[in-house]
């Protein structure tokens, strides 16, 4: 059976930061989907992923994590895009196998609508990854590479969140605005950045390719 063909769901978590001021020129670009200019001209993007249920055909993906690494020199609708993958370590190398074909796109769901912009594929790794939200904070850990949280901005109720709708393929519902915390790096593949108090977001996840 092709990784296409394979029944595959989940539910989870998923935040990202990248280097742009607030808000992210992607989510509000008159041009269209992507494709404004970053604010610094480029964009470096790391994104978190928490499966908190999930299944790949008869494979379970319950509790695992994964995250991306990503260069894009332009506009992130120009494609061209450099890509580095981390697969959990906890993972068998069947499960590992269904999470890098999830989120490379290659068995359908949101992740392949994206698939076409990736240029290149720096690599895919097995890490010990650690997957945190702590009330209206996300964070991500991968010892000696990447240290990355996110906060919520502030909005009118202290207790809530700014949300925006219909703005992000990963949760075409909703999507939380927040903040990079401090010491937000990332140092791997040739790449290194520090996305500190730059933008950032949150939402639950639900994807499937059927």
């Amino acid at each position: 059976m092709t990784q296409a063909a394979t029944r595959w769901s989940l539910q989870g978590e998923y935040f990202e930061n990248c280097n742009c001021d607030i808000v992210c020129p992607c989510l509000f670009s008159a041009a269209g989907p992507m494709a404004a200019a970053p604010t610094q001209g480029y964009c470096d993007l790391g994104i978190a992923f928490h499966v908190n249920r999930g299944s790949y055909g008869d494979a379970s993906l319950d509790g695992l994590n994964v995250v991306a690494a990503v260069h894009a020199d332009g506009p992130m609708g120009g494609g061209n895009w450099s890509l580095g993958l981390y697969l959990d370590e906890r993972g068998s190398p069947q499960q590992r196998e269904a999470l890098q074909a999830i989120f490379s796109g290659g068995a359908g769901g949101p992740m392949a609508a994206l698939a076409p912009l990736v240029g290149k594929i720096l690599g895919v790794k097995t890490a010990p990854i650690t997957f945190n939200i702590d009330g209206r904070r996300r964070s991500v850990q991968i010892p000696n590479v990447m240290q990355m949280a996110v906060e919520a901005l502030p909005s009118m109720n202290p207790d809530g969140e700014l949300w925006v709708a219909n703005a992000h393929p990963f949760n075409m519902e909703k999507l939380a605005l927040a903040k990079g915390a401090a010491g937000n790096t990332f140092s791997d593949y040739g790449m290194r950045w520090d996305n500190s108090g730059k933008i950032g977001h949150y939402a639950a996840i639900s994807w499937s390719n059927g």
